[in-house]
């Protein structure tokens, strides 16, 4: 087993404040997040993380700029109670990389049911100091991490 190649979004409005969604179907107080998935086989990491940011969101490439990256994979392992199906439990975690983008669009525009599958149920606007307590806590060291490297686009 191994780590599920995967990238992240950290999208910044321009009040310095980061996009948060809530996961769909879940109501644990931890389960907000900012978009991430995996890198389909011959993508790009950043073509991924828009191509995400758009699935999840309904964000388009055209109201984002990239201001910034992390430019190592960042690691996290997956408890293995939650390893409960068959895409999960190939891997025992994903390592990510996570790229920041300033979003100079409407909010009018998000929308998360884009898709048929569903990621969020609802979103929110936060301040970076924030997103720490509102993760699940295996995520809570990348997100940290993220935070910390990111810092400077939450001010204005």
């Amino acid at each position: 087993m191994s780590y599920r190649p995967a990238v992240g979004a950290a999208i910044f409005n321009k009040d310095g404040h980061i996009w948060l969604g809530k996961r769909y179907g879940q109501n644990d107080l931890f389960n907000w997040q900012m978009p991430q998935g995996g890198i389909d086989k011959g993508e790009t990491p950043e073509f991924a993380v828009k191509r995400e940011i758009y699935e999840e969101t309904g964000i388009s490439k055209n109201s984002i700029i990239k201001i910034g990256e992390i430019d190592e994979w960042l690691y996290y392992n997956i408890p293995f109670r939650l390893q409960k199906n068959d895409t999960v439990s190939r891997w025992i975690g994903q390592k990510q990389r996570w790229f920041a983008f300033r979003f100079h669009g409407e909010d009018k525009e998000i929308n998360l049911k884009i898709q048929d599958e569903q990621e969020f149920s609802e979103w929110k606007w936060v301040p970076l100091s924030e997103i720490e307590s509102k993760v699940i806590p295996f995520k809570r060291a990348t997100y940290n991490r993220i935070a910390k490297d990111f810092m400077r686009y939450s001010k204005i």
